[in-house]
């Protein structure tokens, strides 16, 4: 009886190892014949989180090279003692973090964008960092939100409690400068891009992705909702906005509307903007696997002016599912906020805000920020 038994174990145990071989083969496989300019590029990934603390959720990520040769990491983070979701809209805070390497680790160093008071657009929660460097002066571009509140417990934090509808519809995109990385950053009292009545952004806005041109003028991809009656809102949406200098004035691009029919293209969010020679590139996360049969996979898209845009004919930029430097495959229980960090004109790594568990915000026990070396 024991020597069935232990011939059953090291058959399941075959088993086992021969599925999970096949598993990174089939990974392996589906990057190699891929034609996205991305996805077929991704490498391994380090299972030393690139940014993590202790104590708190940590979500998106922006990295920049900075004057003193460093890698500079503005990240979200929020505390443990409420829930991830929707913890992240009444008390994220943006910080800074410093690395020697693109991979990190990153190391804290200060709070950017600390909460600054119920009186102000963004007193309660600064979130989706996104970091640029133009003329030695440093550009933080983020989502802000406040509320008039108390602070709630980890059980008074619901989806539908006031703390997070109040604070869901004051989702606004601001702005912060400084000359250093390091701060002090002068934050302005309005944001730079408002929500405006009968429109796919009536309700808030978020997500943005902004990129300087050659002449100062500033292109950004944002997400959006609208209200849909009184007292509900819409799908999340992609527009584009346009400024000619990064303090602004924005003006919201395609008469309006969203970059891709709403209808059409299903949820849609956590855009990531570029522009080379050939033209924009984005990619974004989608939200219920309308183009690349993946919920939570990323899609990428091409447009010669920022305004009509064609899906990439190999959509699939990224997948939840990762491959780690040592050999294992995992899904990840959410793979979010992309973000490519460009040295010399080439995408060298490309970071993800990440967490455990089976998926869903409600099964993780920790979350942090992840890097991909593009190969």
């Amino acid at each position: 009886m024991r020597k069935q038994h232990l011939y059953v174990l090291l058959c399941f145990t075959i088993l086992g190892s021969t599925v999970f071989a096949q598993k990174i083969e089939n990974l392996t496989k589906l990057k190699r014949q891929s034609e996205n300019e991305l996805f077929h590029h991704l490498g391994q990934a380090p299972r030393t989180p690139a940014f993590e603390s202790e104590g708190y959720w940590v979500w998106g990520s922006s990295v920049i090279k900075g004057n003193d040769g460093k890698y500079h990491m503005f990240v979200s983070r929020f505390p443990k003692s409420l829930p991830f979701h929707p913890g992240w809209m009444v008390a994220s805070e943006i910080v800074h973090a410093i690395s020697d390497t693109p991979e990190g680790p990153y190391k804290f160093s200060d709070i950017a964008l600390p909460a600054r008071g119920a009186q102000y657009w963004d007193g309660r929660s600064t979130h989706n960092p996104r970091i640029l460097e133009y003329q030695n002066k440093y550009y933080l571009i983020y989502m802000g939100s406040t509320h008039p509140f108390a602070n709630p417990t980890y059980d008074q934090l619901t989806l539908d409690s006031p703390w997070c509808t109040v604070g869901r519809s004051n989702k606004r995109i601001g702005l912060a400068i400084a000359d250093s990385p390091y701060g002090p950053w002068k934050r302005f009292d309005e944001p730079i891009l408002k929500t405006k009545p009968n429109t796919f952004y009536s309700f808030l806005v978020s997500n943005p992705s902004p990129i300087i041109q050659e002449d100062g003028s500033v292109m950004m991809i944002f997400k959006g909702r609208t209200y849909v009656g009184d007292d509900k809102f819409s799908d999340m949406a992609l527009g584009m906005a346009y400024a000619p200098s990064i303090e602004g004035p924005y003006t919201v691009l395609n008469n309006g509307q969203p970059i891709f029919q709403v209808d059409g293209q299903g949820e849609a969010e956590d855009p990531f903007l570029w522009k080379d020679s050939r033209g924009y590139h984005a990619i974004f996360k989608d939200h219920v696997a309308k183009f690349t049969g993946e919920k939570g996979g990323g899609v990428m898209a091409h447009s010669p002016n920022g305004i009509q845009w064609t899906i990439d004919k190999d959509p699939k930029a990224y997948s939840r599912t990762v491959e780690w430097e040592d050999g294992k495959v995992e899904m990840q229980g959410q793979l979010e906020r992309p973000f490519l960090l460009f040295e010399n004109g080439k995408a060298t790594h490309a970071f993800f805000a990440t967490m455990n568990g089976a998926g869903g915000f409600d099964n993780a026990t920790q979350s942090w920020n992840m890097v991909i070396p593009i190969k």
